[in-house]
């Protein structure tokens, strides 16, 4: 142990890495149907390593939490203000429910087991994890009147005695809850539930997994022989391609050697053409060419996926189908519309389709035939690989500085905080990525590595600071205060589910989960929705929620204190 402390005081940082990585791989052991997860997983572990004593800053916490919860806000975004409408109504008081429900237990077990004011705002702050409730409390307990300094010192104490005892469980329960029992009771697999949201979000265009990707391409190439029979035979490859429609020559093979497919060369008997067009177009050509036949292994053809937005104002206002027909061939060969997309949404391709500014085309073809209509589009958008730190900078300040306003509500100061800050912030400057993409570029890998590294690291620095105070309290007070916490997480939870469920009808599994936990700001439960979902279907009702809970939790501190008389005695 003694040589424990020693490396953990001088590179602490140790202890966090061993943390993250026993926590989550604890967190892959599977009882039946049960998976602890690595979020609950690191957080026991934390808890435990904790144990040694492990000093690290809390603004490592802070900043890590703010990476987690932008990255979040950034990939939920454009789903977020696409869903605002009167149903959200039906959320927010879901979120009312929580914690109303939350503030009368405590009550309950206060008065139950005679907790006086300092613990029992303790045992809300931790049980339902606000620990804003702590700095809330105190300032209403040091301005108690009537009340000795001695009194006063001693019940401030154990609102962070309270705090420490149940906070534990009170991050743990709500992981167990989204991501086990109400789906287990219910019947629901959440991940199957995101992706049908998700779906059903997108138009109806699947959502795929990691690793999958749609085979059927809309851009195909195929090769082909040209028979003794062909329309093709002593046309020049312009002539050929006058007479495709939304198809073109790219390619030639003659007795075995590649001949250039320019616009004046002739086709010839035996040629192996290699043509690329619109699937639904290619299917025509064996009738006009000749004999489909396998494509050589030594052809290459390289095109690539361009994006362009629209900027042109040539083309804003016009359908598809006429800015097809002024365009000349010679100019559209070989380049293809493959994707389409209009403020972060897939929109179907179509003749009749009218052309916005700012809208997002997916050009297919060879480099050289995309630079001859590029400027006539629009500007090209950056490498979706690409990370833009100057908006991801100014995105993160923007969400500390939002962080810093406060204000007063019966006279009881609330502090927006950081975490809170940064997941406005991030829906923001993810909204705007969606409908201006040449701003705020932030790649799905990149916003997935700070989400889950950011919430790693501080649902681990959770559990190491939290846990020796913990098992030094639970020593001193027992097991009392312990259950008490767990009574506060796990009725509250319950209660508001199934009230959302049946009389809100919140029906929708992942709105219903993503409700629960923004309901009584459980970012640990959070983090592990969004894990076991495995995208951001869940951002929005826990947005909406989370935003009601922090105001609401944080009032709860003075209004404890002021409806618990019992001092204790100094």
């Amino acid at each position: 142990m003694d040589i424990l402390e020693e490396l953990f005081k001088a590179a602490p940082l140790v202890a966090l890495f061993i943390t993250l990585t026993f926590g989550y791989l604890i967190g892959k052991i599977t009882i039946g149907k049960f998976v602890l997860g690595g979020v609950a997983g690191t957080l026991l572990v934390g808890v435990v390593v904790g144990q040694v004593g492990v000093d690290i800053d809390s603004g490592v916490k802070s900043i890590f939490f703010a990476l987690f919860i932008y990255a979040v806000g950034f990939q939920g975004g454009p789903q977020f203000f696409g869903a605002l409408n009167r149903r959200t109504l039906n959320i927010l008081l879901s979120a009312v429910v929580m914690t109303v429900t939350g503030l009368v237990c405590v009550i309950a077990a206060a008065w139950l087991f005679d907790l006086d004011r300092g613990t029992a705002a303790g045992l809300a702050a931790g049980g339902l994890t606000q620990s804003s409730i702590i700095g809330t409390a105190g300032d209403s307990i040091a301005n108690l009147m009537g009340v000795s300094d001695q009194a006063k010192k001693i019940m401030e104490t154990n609102v962070a005695v309270g705090y420490a005892v149940t906070y534990i469980f009170g991050s743990l329960g709500p992981i167990i809850m989204v991501t086990w029992f109400f789906p287990t009771i219910m019947g629901w697999d959440i991940r199957a539930e995101a992706i049908k949201k998700a779906n059903s979000m997108s138009g109806g265009k699947p959502e795929l997994e990691p690793g999958q990707f749609n085979a059927i391409s809309r851009i195909v190439s195929r090769a082909y022989k040209i028979s003794p029979d062909s329309y093709a035979i002593g046309k020049t490859v312009a002539e050929v391609n006058e007479a495709l429609y939304d198809v073109a020559i790219e390619l030639i093979q003659r007795q075995g050697a590649d001949t250039a497919a320019d616009a004046e060369t002739i086709i010839q008997q035996d040629d192996v053409v290699i043509v690329t067009g619109v699937r639904t177009s290619i299917h025509k050509i064996p009738d006009f060419l000749g004999v489909e036949c396998s494509v050589p292994e030594d052809f290459t053809l390289i095109e690539e996926h361009r994006q362009l937005l629209v900027t042109g104002e040539k083309l804003v206002g016009k359908k598809l189908k006429e800015i097809k027909q002024v365009t000349g061939l010679s100019v559209r060969r070989g380049v293809y519309l493959s994707d389409y997309k209009r403020a972060g949404k897939t929109i179907n391709i179509s003749p009749d389709l009218i052309v916005e500014k700012n809208d997002q085309l997916q050009l297919t073809g060879t480099p050289d035939d995309i630079n001859r209509v590029q400027n006539t589009i629009g500007d090209r958008l950056v490498s979706p690989y690409f990370t833009d730190f100057v908006f991801f900078g100014l995105g993160m300040t923007v969400g500390m500085l939002i962080g810093l306003i406060h204000f007063k509500i019966a006279g009881i100061p609330v502090t927006i905080g950081s975490g809170a800050g940064c997941l406005v912030s991030g829906l923001m400057f993810g909204w705007l990525r969606n409908t201006h993409p040449r701003f705020a570029s932030l790649p799905m890998g990149a916003s997935n590595f700070l989400r889950d590294f950011g919430l790693a690291v501080f649902v681990g620095l959770v559990g190491l600071s939290a846990g020796p105070q913990a098992v030094v309290t639970i020593k001193e007070y027992g097991l009392t205060l312990l259950f008490l916490g767990v009574f506060v997480t796990i009725v509250p939870q319950i209660i508001a589910f199934f009230f959302s469920y049946y009389v809100l009808r919140i029906k929708d599994p992942i709105e219903a989960l993503g409700a629960l936990v923004g309901g009584r700001s459980a970012n640990p439960g959070f983090a592990a929705l969004l894990s076991k979902a495995g995208n951001p279907t869940p951002v929005f009702s826990f947005t909406v929620t989370y935003a009601v809970a922090n105001v609401l939790l944080t009032l709860w501190g003075p209004i404890i204190v002021g409806i618990i008389t019992k001092n204790v005695a100094g």
